[in-house]
């Protein structure tokens, strides 16, 4: 994904890690008691599906198009896709100035730049290997809510889990071989994209979720805006983009993927999920999004990893289990409850995933 992904955060109770949105009202406490397995399981695999396989379109998207172009291509089409939701569900875009500034930032660190980088390091590296990266977004997440946006405590237990984390990120690296060349490029370019989501996660969560439009509504604006960014930005850069009727069909069903499926579907899939599980069960999607991205790497790319690189993902998720409390001594009810005076919670709305 390229996001992202959550299109997924650490240390942020009670919300979930949808990719694009918020969702209000949706907290451990009023959580459904065991809802059925067939209510929500075969959506939440569906959609690590789909963000698990981001990684490969994007693959396939950069063996004939800029990365810029990609992104402007993928971006435009989940901008258009949310369009037709949005007009079908009779929702609409926010209005004010204010909120629409705020997005700016959002779209340039939760969708321009991230998924632009990804493009870049997936031409230097695995597809896989990219989707490993993309679960270290919840690394990013937490000391930045904590120490920029001051929106989270940071715990004992997240200390430990941040810790672990950022082992497994070298692990990953194999930093004991040496580092440099065209693949760790690639790598650090995959980190980076992890990186501005986290910047992208909390300054949404600080400064947009708290608005009083909807997350499709929200959504929807940030691809607009991020689309536009890429309009003017990919030809100063990479020049014009080409025709798509000159693009091959691989190419043009990874763009079709990319932002009708890992945009639009998901959102809809994901809000869903939220709605019947929960935030915090629908938000272990991120757990399965790099296990379904090396799957499909190598079933359909024939890609390998060295064996360092999955060691270091289990690291990696472990740290986050850890810091989301998922492992480790359990908080009690009442401390897991937001005060009574406090704002709704709101899910953070940037890809992906992850991928985003």
């Amino acid at each position: 994904m390229a996001g992202v992904a959550v299109d997924t955060v650490a240390g942020i109770p009670a919300t979930s890690a949808c990719r694009y949105g918020r969702v209000q009202g949706v907290t451990r406490p009023t959580t459904p008691d065991q809802p059925a397995l067939r209510s929500w399981l075969p959506g939440f695999l569906a959609l690590a599906a789909i963000w698990g396989s981001s990684f490969l379109f994007i693959k396939v998207g950069v063996a004939e198009l800029h990365p810029l172009h990609l992104t402007l291509y993928r971006v435009a089409t989940g901008a258009a896709t949310l369009l037709v939701v949005l007009v079908l569900l009779r929702d609409r875009l926010p209005g004010g100035g204010r909120v629409w500034a705020h997005l700016v930032v959002v779209a340039t660190f939760g969708v321009t730049i991230p998924f632009t980088l990804f493009g870049y390091g997936e031409q230097r590296v695995e597809s896989m290997l990219a989707g490993i990266w993309n679960a270290t977004t919840p690394l990013f997440v937490l000391p930045l809510a904590v120490l920029v946006f001051r929106t989270e405590r940071l715990t004992a237990r997240a200390a430990v889990g941040l810790g672990l984390g950022f082992l497994g990120v070298l692990v990953v690296l194999g930093v004991w071989a040496g580092v440099g060349g065209a693949h760790f490029t690639g790598q650090l370019m995959c980190f980076g994209a992890a990186a501005c989501y986290g910047v992208a996660i909390p300054y949404q969560k600080r400064f947009v979720a708290g608005s009083a439009h909807s997350g499709l509504s929200l959504s929807t604006a940030q691809l607009l805006v991020a689309t536009a960014q890429l309009a003017v930005v990919g030809p100063l850069v990479a020049g014009a983009p080409p025709a798509p009727a000159s693009l091959s069909a691989p190419v043009v069903g990874s763009v079709l993927a990319l932002g009708a499926l890992g945009t639009g579907l998901a959102f809809v899939i994901n809000l869903r999920n939220i709605r019947v599980v929960g935030a915090s069960t629908a938000a272990t999607v991120t757990y399965l999004v790099p296990i379904f991205a090396v799957l499909l790497g190598a079933l359909v790319l024939g890609e390998r990893l060295t064996w360092h690189q999955p060691v270091g993902a289990l690291v990696v998720l472990l740290g986050v289990a850890v810091a989301q409390g998922l492992v480790g001594p359990r908080r009690t009810r009442a401390a897991e409850a937001p005060p009574a005076d406090a704002a709704p919670p709101a899910t953070g709305a940037v890809a992906g995933a992850a991928v985003r």
